[in-house]
């Protein structure tokens, strides 16, 4: 699996979350996770989360930090497993510095504040996942947890290339070790 960590800011407003969209802007093609930071305002017209829809419950982030993935051959319940594997991660990360961690589901909270959003779906085409950390906590319509304000990680670049790294070494052992058994 393809990585890359996305300089320039990008404000992501929930219509990065669609097929090619990694392929198109960074030429990346196959299976790839892509990380970048900025802003995030996701209007209720934009959302893939029917529940939020319905709770009316749009996505703001003075400051995040956005994972993209794109994989393709995956129905979506495996794209939803996979979605939980990044979280997984990065909770795991994160307690690997010292930071205690709850997860529920693809929700990650510290201290009852929320660092992550996270969503999974399906194009015609593969299984898309954008899952976001705030970085600034301030400004958020819930109770919320940042990376920087909150936990003190201010090397976000070096936080984002270490999770897209576990990531795609995961899957990549995940499809090798179904390569060496046996059927039975």
């Amino acid at each position: 699996m393809k990585t890359k960590l996305i300089e320039e800011e990008i404000k992501y407003i929930g219509s990065q979350l669609a097929p090619h969209w990694i392929y198109k802007n960074f030429g990346m093609q196959g299976d790839a996770i892509v990380a970048f930071k900025g802003e995030c305002d996701v209007k209720l017209t934009e959302m893939v989360d029917i529940e939020d829809v319905i709770n009316n419950e749009p996505i703001y982030s003075k400051y995040m930090l956005s994972f993209i993935t794109e994989q393709f051959n995956v129905n979506l319940v495996e794209g939803v497993y996979r979605q939980r594997l990044l979280i997984c991660i990065i909770k795991e990360l994160l307690e690997e510095k010292g930071i205690f961690v709850k997860r529920n589901g693809d929700d990650l909270i510290i201290n009852g504040g929320k660092l992550s959003v996270s969503i999974a779906t399906k194009s015609l085409t593969s299984i898309l996942v954008h899952t976001g950390l705030n970085i600034i906590s301030d400004g958020a319509p819930v109770r919320a947890a940042g990376l920087t304000n909150d936990l003190g990680i201010t090397d976000i670049d070096g936080f984002a290339k270490e999770v897209m790294k576990r990531y795609s070494e995961e899957i990549e052992d995940i499809n090798l070790a179904s390569t060496k058994v046996r059927g039975v």
